[in-house]
């Protein structure tokens, strides 16, 4: 992979990257802030930031911890939550799947819903780019993303009490998901899915240990599914 050939792929990521500096430094806080709220230490707080990298996931798992969820349960959600991540990896699969297992568990580790969504939407869109090229594009995404989740974390975990009660920092949660999902919604199935999740989800919250998550996931998955094989049954000749 040499410097020349893979430069402009890279500084076109971070480039592309950037912005989600704007959703990342809040999320990152308002998790270090709710986990030292929750009682969990600094070393605690960026150790689950390190080995996760998933804030929704990291969120679902502390609210349960902190409800003295089973560990049992506390992992299925966390599982469910995660689930999109095999959907991601499917679907970087044809870009990325050439690469070398050193280099596809790098990927792997960097794969968060803005490096996917920044990604697939460059591979699908722009002309076709070799492989080297398109992983140094997914490195230049990540670069802006990761480490801005780090800093973000330790500082609301290390400043948290600095804070001010008022300031509404939380916001940065629904707002980094809808930007991202929206754009998603690209055919009836995935809408289909949506719809079902979100329905779901609001009729079972009366479950404990956010049980109803796990159910609204399958639910979503089954119903995203059977619409793709009904579209697919009627496309047919």
């Amino acid at each position: 992979m040499t410097q020349h050939s893979t430069r402009p792929d890279y500084l076109n990521g971070c480039r592309d990257g950037l912005p989600f500096f704007l959703v990342i430094a809040p999320f990152g806080a308002v998790f270090g802030v709710v986990a030292t709220e929750a009682g969990l230490d600094l070393a605690q707080v960026m150790g689950f930031t390190f080995l996760v990298i998933a804030g929704a996931a990291q969120f679902v798992a502390l609210q349960m911890m902190v409800e003295n969820a089973p560990v049992l349960i506390v992992l299925a959600a966390s599982l469910a939550v995660n689930l999109r991540m095999a959907m991601y990896s499917a679907a970087l699969a044809p870009h990325l799947g050439g690469l070398s297992f050193g280099r596809r568990a790098v990927i792997s580790y960097l794969l968060t819903d803005q490096t996917f969504a920044a990604a697939i939407l460059r591979y699908e869109q722009s002309a076709p780019r070799a492989l080297h090229q398109k992983m140094a594009y997914f490195l230049g995404v990540a670069t802006p993303v990761v480490p801005v989740w780090y800093l973000a974390t330790w500082a609301g975990a290390a400043l948290g009490s600095a804070i001010p009660p008022g300031l509404p920092i939380d916001f940065a949660v629904p707002i980094t998901f809808l930007a991202l999902i929206v754009p998603m919604l690209r055919t009836l199935a995935h809408v289909i899915a949506a719809l079902v999740s979100i329905i779901a989800v609001l009729a079972l919250a009366f479950l404990p240990f956010n049980l109803g998550l796990l159910i609204a996931a399958l639910l979503a998955m089954i119903a995203g599914a059977e619409t793709e094989r009904r579209m697919a049954a009627q496309a047919a000749p």
